[in-house]
């Protein structure tokens, strides 16, 4: 299983996306879908989520 780590290759903004679906072998617009979902719901604030991710996850 992949380390978690941001991707490089595989991103829109900062990779995070999909960087954790790689880490979880995932198709990245699933997880794409999964945040957009949860932000619009407001679920966890899943928006700071993202930034903070972006900012702890190592580039890969």
């Amino acid at each position: 299983m992949a380390r978690l780590s941001r991707s490089s290759t595989d991103k829109m903004l900062f990779g995070v996306c999909g960087g954790l679906a790689q880490r979880f072998g995932m198709d990245s617009t699933i997880v794409r879908l999964i945040f957009a979902v949860a932000a619009v719901i407001g679920f966890g604030s899943p928006v700071i989520l993202y930034l903070i991710l972006a900012f702890v996850m190592p580039q890969d």
